[in-house]
């Protein structure tokens, strides 16, 4: 099994792609040098094999890369966050 994780831009999202299909993505919008994570969603045919945390954590530790203050909407994303170290990320937690 081969995975990709690329950002696309102009569909504001990191795509998780497995030996070259779409298995999953993490929504995205920019706003002034942060990155809000929307929405993580992985395929029926995909789940359960650990795709979730891999396009998390490439995702973040791109966005981090980028210099990018990372503002974790998604819960999937906020779990992932409290439970995981992503070098160099800085994170606005959202009020609430």
């Amino acid at each position: 099994m081969t995975t990709e994780v690329a950002r696309s831009e102009e569909r504001g999202r990191y795509e998780l792609a497995v030996d070259g299909e779409l298995a999953g993505f993490a929504d995205f919008r920019l706003r002034s040098g942060r990155i809000v994570f929307t929405h993580t969603e992985i395929a029926d045919a995909y789940e359960g094999r650990g795709l979730g945390s891999a396009l998390a954590e490439a995702a973040l530790t791109d966005a981090a890369s980028r210099g990018e203050t990372i503002v974790p909407l998604c819960p999937f994303i906020a779990r992932y966050l409290r439970r995981h170290d992503v070098p160099g990320a800085e994170v606005a937690w959202p009020a609430g």
